[in-house]
């Protein structure tokens, strides 16, 4: 498995990379005492994770951190694992500025010591760990969206940058639009299969109904249309850093047309090898509430 250990000089990133590192695929663990990390390691190996891990460890454990039990538990698990470190840092001046601005409490500012005791006491405590460091990122100046390309550059050549998943939702306007949707199309200039009695009983999953929408000249042209519109839009979402693209279809009741054209969606888009999850919101709502359902 692989392992990226995400450490470093408090108020120098380390949360927003986690939070990014999650978002491209990671499963995170933040703040893990070092003691605990080889228990770590075999937890995710006994529970096969189909993901990397990457785990936050630094001196919010206050005395359970010792960096010479990072390295020990790195160096005992690197037998049967990829483990990488990851060390952000900053320099002093920019480190007060962001304390100033969250007005958070230094985990070493205590006994008496000043913001500034305080840093330098803790680059002693860590600095095995960046000696030891297969990455070290200065955050100075970096903005929260240039710091998670440098995050990209760095532990996966780039890669990271093409990790958008896309999720598309059917839905029925009687419902409400979904809130979490990014992209909207109203499907509803469409036939409606609702008043074909002969199918009005099936979804946008069943032949029937799919057939229906499927073979109306204006459904051929509008997905030409959506095709070629989501498919010039894909990348630029990427370039900007997005990792999750909401694109909600609707019809009226969200049980056929707009199933009809998600599922159509879904299957152009994982025919380009695109990361691609599709769910029906009302469907089965509002088949439960057909009196002419048909028993299944």
């Amino acid at each position: 498995m692989k392992f990226l250990i995400v450490t470093g000089l408090s108020g120098a990133g380390k949360t927003s990379v986690l939070r990014h590192l999650e978002d491209s695929g990671y499963q995170c663990i933040d703040n893990l005492p070092p003691l605990l990390l080889v228990q770590a390691f075999t937890l995710c190996e006994s529970v096969q994770l189909d993901k990397p891990v990457a785990l936050g460890v630094d001196s919010r454990s206050g005395a359970l951190f010792d960096a010479e039990a990072v390295l020990a538990s790195i160096d005992s698990g690197s037998d049967s694992h990829e483990v990488s470190i990851l060390f952000l840092e900053a320099d002093t001046e920019t480190l007060i500025d962001r304390y100033k601005e969250t007005r958070r409490d230094h985990p070493l500012a205590r006994d008496g010591k000043t913001l500034e005791q305080a840093i330098a006491r803790e680059r002693e405590l860590l600095q095995p760990l960046r000696e030891r460091a297969n990455y070290v990122l200065s955050t100075g100046g970096l903005r929260a969206k240039e710091l998670c390309a440098r995050v990209d550059e760095l532990i996966d050549h780039g890669e990271n940058q093409h990790a958008l998943r896309t999720e598309i939702m059917s839905f029925g306007y009687k419902r409400g639009i979904p809130r979490e949707s990014d992209l909207v199309f109203d499907v509803r200039f469409l036939p409606n299969p609702y008043y074909i009695k002969d199918i009005r009983a099936y979804t946008g999953l069943e032949a029937p109904v799919r057939d229906y929408v499927m073979e109306k000249e204006e459904t051929r042209a509008f997905l030409a249309h959506l095709y070629e519109l989501v498919d010039y839009l894909l990348p630029l979402y990427k370039r900007e850093g997005k990792r999750r693209l909401m694109i909600a279809i609707g019809c009226t009741g969200g049980a056929h047309r707009s199933v009809a054209i998600s599922e159509a969606l879904c299957a152009h888009l994982r025919a380009l090898g695109q990361t691609v999850n599709v769910t029906h919101r009302d469907l089965s709502l509002e088949e439960a509430s057909w009196p002419f359902r048909r028993t299944r």
